[in-house]
């Protein structure tokens, strides 16, 4: 995720970043521009067609269907939004039964060797999250306090090895049947989250809808410069680029935020989240 000040308009306007969709649009619009340029040659020198034919009401079908194309985009670019957001609350709820379950355990004043069990096996599970989104393999640190398997679900395998400590502790008569139960709805909390991000990663949009807005933006920006050739002109090969960068901008934006896990400018800061556990656990828990 790209930290920036929202109220600094000069560097927004005059700077292209690596995340603005002009560096991956910039091809198809010059390729727009050119076509515009020919379309523009054709109707107006070759055909010499005039602003009374019937190609001039093409220009109607893009006033009754730009509406239409709006009202498309701006569902899209809000259905994503809900997702990108919904993402980050998961990440916010992560933190903080993170820290809960933490400063729970160091209550109970266990013995150093547990106390240091959890103190790594919390963050632990955030990292696992993090790359089990990402659809990478996690060991974590070196330690044999929780071992892994990489052909399994990782989170699920750390969120068991707590689970199985609590029981373990119960058994040694460390911590009451009462504390169990509190603890336990932690770490089941742990599991709920995980859940949650994977409904959102597991979950893309209709295939159908994504390839309908693409195509009816393609369609839409190239029968343009039919329509509009007699009243813009040559204006065209700088306008219809535009309108395609305005239109195709929205739909790559959506496709970004909507799977929020991975690395890509706009998705959420999930490494600094789980740094920012790890860090805070390691507070609470240290000596």
């Amino acid at each position: 995720m790209i930290n920036y000040n929202p109220k600094d308009w000069f560097t927004f306007i005059f700077r292209l970043h690596k995340a603005d969709t002009f560096n991956k649009l910039w091809p198809l619009m010059l390729s727009v521009a050119i076509f515009s340029a020919i379309i523009s040659f054709l109707e107006l020198h070759v055909f010499k067609l005039s602003k009374s034919d019937y190609v001039s009401n093409i220009g109607m079908m893009h006033s009754l269907l730009g509406f239409v194309i709006s009202m498309l985009l701006v569902f899209r670019t809000n259905t994503s939004y809900d997702r990108w957001w919904d993402g980050r609350k998961l990440l916010g709820g992560l933190t903080n039964v993170s820290r809960n379950f933490a400063m729970k355990i160091k209550a109970l004043q266990l013995p150093e060797e547990e106390t240091r069990f959890f103190e790594y096996g919390i963050p632990k599970y955030a990292f696992a999250l993090k790359e089990h989104l990402r659809e990478k393999k996690y060991f974590g640190k070196n330690s044999f306090l929780i071992e892994v398997k990489k052909d399994k679900h990782i989170p699920n395998q750390v969120a068991t090895s707590m689970i199985s400590k609590l029981y373990e502790l119960t058994a040694k008569g460390l911590i009451s049947q009462e504390q169990l139960i509190v603890l336990t709805q932690d770490v089941n909390q742990f599991t709920d989250i995980c859940g949650g991000c994977e409904r959102i990663k597991n979950t893309p949009i209709p295939f159908s809808y994504s390839v309908f807005i693409k195509k009816f933006i393609f369609i839409y920006v190239l029968t343009i410069p039919i329509g509009w050739v007699f009243s813009l002109g040559y204006y065209l090969v700088l306008i219809v680029p535009f309108i395609l960068y305005v239109l195709a901008s929205l739909e790559l934006i959506a496709e970004e935020i909507e799977d929020p896990f991975g690395e890509d400018a706009n998705d959420l800061p999930v490494d600094t989240i789980c740094n920012n556990i790890e860090k805070h656990v390691e507070e609470i828990l240290g000596k």
